[in-house]
This record gives structure tokens, C-alpha cells and sequence, in this order.
């Protein structure tokens, strides 16, 4: 399944999701445009546990923190995490405010890279990718609208459909598929690479959690505002 957009409308300008798209784009050309040499930045700035779990921890490598959740490691993996930033990210962005849902943002993927750094921690392989943070934002999205609506592309048989799912499926399935990976993983691959299917688990659910600190306290979700509306047509207050 792969979802394209959603139903629920975004009242502002959803500045800080465009920007990350834009730095997490202009990230990667530079990364293409070096062509071998690539590897250079993701050995650099990615994170990689054996470094973190050695004795002597340089204090460089806590800035890989940060700077391994703006690196990726082809076209797929840049425009499957940005597809689904764009998709989700301006709902929970006005949701929190800007400068807030830029710090949940970030911590969302603190959490998803020390986790995956505890579960593979002999790992001598850098971990890049937005996909932690992101996931962060899926899981937020899902307390914060569930009532809401994806259109996804779905296969059937040799054709493709159009359908409208409920988030719940969409990206309820999304994690699903991420844990049930997760464990299959443990004593397999935890310490050859691939899939850091362990950062998608540990930013959702750290993004499920933190929606709670960093949601705005006078926000209201569309389908309540809408109902306001309806209500206040019908000479009734609230």
C-alpha cells in the first residue's frame, strides 16, 4: 500500500514540513553528485553503533545524532520518507505549532536512533535516514486524527486501485509490518545492516507519547471545529 493524500485539511502553511523536505532534497543532490565518494559523508555522518558502544566515544559522534537523520541512501529511500512526511507532516505540525513540531521532530528521531543503536550495537555500518523522525510523526498523527482518511494505492491482481482507508489501517498496518519485521530480524541481520526496523518502532512510538507534551493545548481538530460550525448554524452553543 502506498498513500498519497489524506482528508484532513491544513488551516497554515505547513513551513517547517516543507522545509525538511527541501534540506532533506538538497542533502541527497549533494550526496548524488559526489557519486562514490558519498559513502565519505555517510561514513562521516551517519551513525554507527560500534562507535557508540566502544570505549573511547569520540564527542564528534553525538552530532551524527543529528545529522544522520538528513542523509539517505537512494532515490526510493528519500522519496518513500519524504512522500510520507509531506502526506502526514502538516497536520501535526499545525497541530503543535511550528517551532514545537520541529523539536518533537527531532527528539522523535533521537529516540528512534538510540534505539536502533541499543538493538544492533555491534553494528559497524552507519544508520542514515529520516525514516525514524517520520516515523515519530506517524505515530502522533494517528492519536491526533483518528478519524481521518488516507487515499491509498492499493494492488489487486495486476492493476492498481485508488482507496480511501482509514488511518488506523494505513498506518496501524505501517507498524505492524515494521514490528513483526523487527522481531524477525533479532540474532538475523541486527548486526550486517539493512532495514532499521527497530528506529521505525522506537519513533513511533516515542512520536505517540510525545504528541501529548508538545500538542497545543487550544488546538482543535478539524472534524471538532467542523461540528462547531455546524452546531453554531443551528443557533446552538458550545
Amino acid at each position: 500500500m502506498m498513500p498519497l493524500k489524506d482528508n484532513i485539511p491544513s488551516r497554515r502553511t505547513p513551513v517547517v514540513t516543507i522545509g525538511l523536505v527541501v534540506v532533506n532534497v538538497a542533502v541527497f543532490l549533494i550526496e548524488a553528485m559526489m557519486g562514490q565518494r558519498a559513502t565519505v559523508i555517510t561514513s562521516t555522518f551517519g551513525v554507527v553503533p560500534q562507535r557508540f558502544t566502544s570505549a573511547w566515544l569520540n564527542p564528534m559522534q553525538l552530532l551524527t545524532l543529528f545529522t544522520s537523520m538528513y542523509l539517505h541512501g537512494g532515490w526510493a529511500h528519500l522519496i518513500g520518507n519524504m512522500l510520507y512526511l509531506w502526506i502526514f507532516g502538516d497536520n501535526v505540525e499545525e497541530s503543535m505549532g511550528r517551532l514545537r513540531f520541529f523539536i518533537f521532530y527531532t527528539l522523535s528521531g533521537l529516540v528512534a536512533v538510540l534505539i536502533q543503536v541499543a538493538a544492533a550495537p555491534g553494528l559497524d555500518k552507519p544508520i542514515i535516514g529520516a525514516s525514524g523522525a517520520i516515523a515519530g510523526v506517524l505515530g502522533a498523527y494517528l492519536l491526533l486524527f483518528p478519524q481521518a482518511r488516507v487515499q491509498t494505492l492499493v494492488p489487486s491482481f495486476y492493476f492498481y486501485r485508488l482507496i480511501w482507508l482509514p488511518a488506523i489501517i494505513v498506518l496501524g498496518g505501517w507498524f505492524l509490518i515494521q514490528l513483526l519485521n523487527g522481531l524477525a530480524s533479532i540474532n538475523v541481520n541486527m548486526q550486517t545492516g539493512g532495514v532499521a526496523w527497530w528506529a521505525h518502532i522506537g519513533g513511533f512510538a516515542a512520536g505517540m507519547l510525545l504528541q501529548f507534551v508538545f500538542k497545543r493545548s487550544d488546538y482543535e481538530p478539524p472534524s471538532r471545529r467542523l461540528d462547531q460550525r455546524r452546531a453554531r448554524s443551528r443557533g446552538i452553543r458550545w
